[in-house]
């Protein structure tokens, strides 16, 4: 059973991956929805909540749907989907060519 800490956790994440996805720093997703950087910030980190009026201008901001939201990769199952998780995040990481670089040594090693 998840507790509510862990919750707040998994969906601030989330919102990073997706902001970060999006191509957007927190000023500029903090300004998009009306709320300051320092409380999207807190929100990013899981050290607070936000009303469920700013989660759907976050939703409709990032263009996700609720289910991409709270479908939290950290604790897939054994039966779910880990490559397509892997594959995902490769598009966020092919634009920084430092994550990329480090991503290539890494995964050379193992191969």
């Amino acid at each position: 059973m998840i507790k509510a800490s862990e919750l707040q956790k998994f969906i601030g994440r989330q919102i990073k991956y997706y902001r970060k996805a999006a191509n957007l720093s927190q000023e500029q997703l903090a300004e998009k929805i009306g709320i300051a950087t320092n409380s999207l910030s807190n929100i990013e980190t899981g050290n607070s909540f936000m009303t469920i009026y700013t989660l759907e201008k976050i939703i409709n901001v990032l263009k996700i749907s609720p289910k991409q939201l709270f479908d939290f990769p950290e604790i897939l199952s054994e039966d779910e989907d880990k490559m397509g998780y892997i594959l995902k995040s490769l598009k966020i990481i092919e634009r920084d060519k430092n994550k990329l670089a480090l991503l290539y040594m890494f995964v050379s090693l193992l191969v």
